[in-house]
């Protein structure tokens, strides 16, 4: 069985309900490396339906502040990918059904070695990897080692993505689509606004469900990310934030918050 069937599952239970996913996101070794598998726990006790994990780089371009700080904070603890791969296989065994994805850099990838890297993720249990800074027409040999070990390739699409690219992701893409919410980095915003267009337009390519990330921190949000026909969110900047401003008891804080942001999946 192909570890993505894991995200197959999960869209399909949720649809039946008529329910969002809500993705919580954890940057691996921030504080330290117990405190984080502790924290991705603490998400699936408060209702995360899938977890996306950041591999600690020091130049996370797609990111903003505070989960660029987050990285900088869990390299200061010595964190590597090793260590990284050893924590999901520990989470993995410990929660069999919840998918994992990894949000990851080129430059990860291609220093442990392309095939490697994703085999080392089919090994850990992870269900897809999402590399941010590869855009489609670089992603082929990334696309080709994900699904040689069994990994779904997820990419990313926005509301500014031509017509010809996003057939492109939806031909390629697996597990679900990342759809930008807002043009930038990552980061908790006030407002959001979602372009419920975009989301029409990758229905009718047949790509994955799409999730909605970027900028997504209160139920509101998510309330209107359902209301404009997305099958997910994933929050992360507001995760990484809460858990920095809780020192020691990091994971109540997360896990309270994501049960406020699960509720607001539902009818």
């Amino acid at each position: 069985m192909r570890n993505s069937s894991r995200y197959d599952r999960m869209f399909e239970r949720l649809a039946e309900r008529d329910e969002a996913a809500f993705g919580a996101f954890v940057m691996l070794g921030d504080p330290d490396l117990a405190t984080s598998a502790a924290m991705l726990d603490a998400l699936v006790e408060g209702g995360a339906d899938m977890l996306e994990v950041g591999i600690p780089f020091s130049d996370p371009v797609a990111d903003g502040p505070v989960i660029q700080a987050a990285a900088v904070r869990a390299l200061a603890r010595g964190a590597t990918p090793a260590d990284c791969f050893a924590l999901l296989k520990a989470f993995r065994a410990r929660h069999p059904d919840v998918p994992v994805g990894i949000l990851t850099y080129a430059n990860l990838v291609v220093a442990r070695g392309r095939d490697a890297f994703y085999r080392a993720a089919a090994e850990a249990g992870v269900d897809s990897v999402l590399v941010a800074d590869v855009p489609l027409k670089e992603a082929a040999p990334f696309v080709a080692s994900a699904g040689a070990a069994g990994v779904d390739p997820v990419l990313i699409a926005a509301p500014n993505t031509p017509a010809g690219t996003l057939a492109g992701i939806a031909d390629s893409a697996r597990g679900y689509t990342y759809c930008v919410a807002r043009a930038g980095v990552t980061g908790a915003d006030a407002e959001v606004a979602f372009d419920a267009g975009l989301l029409a337009r990758l229905g009718e390519l047949g790509a994955p469900p799409p999730v909605l990330g970027f900028g997504i921190s209160r139920p509101e949000h998510v309330r209107a990310a359902r209301r404009a026909g997305a099958a997910g969110i994933i929050t992360g900047s507001a995760i990484v934030a809460l858990a920095a401003g809780h020192p020691g008891r990091e994971a109540e804080a997360v896990r309270r918050f994501a049960a406020g942001m699960k509720d607001a999946t539902r009818p």
